[in-house]
């Protein structure tokens, strides 16, 4: 076996530019709605305003990381209500495995931030070097004056956008006002001047310079599909049963029937071999070369591919959403299943389930949890002490947390401990009040009188409730009493 030694071959394959062409049709325009939708979120959400009253971030939407809270409209969550967050990933993971066990990889072709942002650039870039075959020239040609000028212009506005992008995403961690008044006047800290750095400069180089790289080298997603998919999936695929044997010319019959029909045997099939379906691919793949790890399911090329068959005359629907499971059918021209059959289907019905199910126990936590959170901790050394009236007193580190915006007083008792005395170090009698938004942090003594039967015990459970005295609220807290076990 002999070996090329002179040109041994490289371990990675240098990238291929990829000029997508510019492409009308529903899909298309499914997508210009969804970028616009997904933009406007991400730029605009940092300066709704929202009145929470006074010492308070008056943002709708802040992670407020210096006070560990996270504030969306009217819902607040606090460090120990991270299970708030957990649910929604978790329904974030159902929702992308549902929709790609029905649709296949509709997130990645229509709302993933790598698609969108290249979407994006590559809509500048059409604007100022023209479609795709004035930016093929443009690429091979030697550099010139003219060139120059473009790819300055384009890589200037591609910063742009960039600059924003990092921009953007830093006001949902501070009051978006007020630092970028401290951004342009040189005054915030520099974690932001950092991460605007680091996010303008990964935004501008995915976008521009390493579009389908990211999806096929960085993204693992590609990979994890093939389990979320099955052969009643809903993906984009050739009907090369229809389309092939290619040809230049088309038949000159107008075709009847639907779009699923088998192709004449007699002449070549409904593919006329233009490429116009590989030329809007922003992956620059073929789809009639079957599924390919590459296809991010955008559908472009259905839009190409039906603007073609319009033009001959032909059924539209050569390249569309299908399942596998249909392949049989429409080869022997019977109809495909309803999509609905597809799509309600066990394991889609299941992933339904397990997300509206998840959801729903969020909304109720949510809408249960009170305005008062407490934390009783007995202290463990000593268990307890004996007075020198033979009394027994245990010790209780205390934490309540008042969540309105406002000061509150707060009342303790004592259930299942009958003519037990509270003592709250620092306070008088039997009630605290909690500065807005803030923890109390005390100790709490509870003494049972000599002869009590929760002296003669080892331990006894109670419970202590804390009153809003303002308001409805509770917070109850079960806990224990040591005594003497005699």
């Amino acid at each position: 076996m002999s070996t090329d030694q002179t040109n041994p071959p490289g371990l990675y394959a240098a990238r291929e530019p990829i000029f997508p062409k510019r492409v009308k049709g529903r899909f298309r325009n499914l997508k210009w709605i969804v970028m616009a939708l997904t933009l406007a979120v991400y730029y605009i959400m940092p300066w709704i305003r929202w009145d929470r009253g006074p010492n308070m971030p008056d943002q709708a939407v802040l992670v407020d990381l210096a006070n560990r809270r996270f504030f969306f409209f009217w819902i607040e969550i606090w460090p120990h209500e991270f299970y708030f967050v957990a649910g929604l990933l978790v329904m974030a993971g159902l929702g992308l495995f549902l929709f790609t066990s029905a649709l296949g990889r509709v997130w990645c072709g229509y709302t993933c931030p790598q698609t969108v942002w290249t979407d994006l650039f590559i809509l500048v870039e059409r604007w100022i070097e023209g479609d795709r075959n004035n930016r093929i020239r443009l690429h091979r040609q030697n550099w010139n004056a003219r060139k120059v000028r473009l790819r300055l212009v384009k890589w200037t506005v591609w910063l742009i956008i960039a600059l924003l992008t990092g921009g953007a995403w830093i006001f949902y961690f501070t009051d978006a006002p007020t630092l970028l008044r401290d951004l342009v006047t040189g005054q915030a800290h520099p974690v932001a001047y950092i991460t605007m750095a680091v996010l303008t400069a990964t935004t501008f180089l995915f976008g521009g310079f390493a579009r389908e790289q990211i999806c096929i080298y960085a993204c693992p997603w590609p990979r994890i599909q093939a389990a979320m998919m099955d052969e009643d999936t809903l993906t984009v695929a050739y009907r090369e049963w229809r389309g092939e044997p290619r040809g230049k010319k088309a038949p000159a019959k107008q075709a009847a029937g639907s779009a699923a029909s088998a192709p004449d045997l007699g002449g070549s099939g409904d593919c006329i071999d233009c490429l116009a379906c590989v030329n809007v691919c922003p992956m620059g793949i073929d789809i009639r070369d079957g599924q390919q790890l590459e296809c991010i399911t955008c559908a472009l090329c259905i839009d190409a591919c039906d603007d073609i068959m319009d033009k001959i005359g032909k059924p539209r629907g050569l390249i569309d959403y299908m399942a596998l499971k249909d392949e049989t059918a429409e080869r022997a021209g019977e109809k495909p299943r309803p999509v609905l059959k597809h799509i309600l289907r066990p394991r889609t019905i299941l992933y339904f389930t397990l997300w509206s199910g998840i959801g729903i126990l969020l909304l109720v936590a949510l809408l249960m949890r009170s305005s008062v959170d407490m934390n009783v901790s007995p202290v463990r050394n000593p268990l307890y002490v004996t007075m020198s009236d033979g009394a027994i007193r245990n010790t209780y580190e205390l934490r309540l947390r008042n969540k309105q915006h406002e000061a509150r007083e707060y009342a303790f008792t004592v259930e299942g401990a009958e003519g037990v005395e509270m003592k709250i170090e620092g306070a008088e009698g039997n009630s605290v009040t909690v500065p807005a938004d803030e923890t109390l942090s005390a100790r709490l003594y509870l003494t049972a009188p000599a002869g009590s039967p929760l002296t003669r015990s080892e331990s006894d459970e109670i419970r202590l409730v804390a009153s809003d005295l303002q308001g409805d609220a509770t917070a109850t807290v079960e806990t224990v009493f040591h005594g003497k076990g005699e």
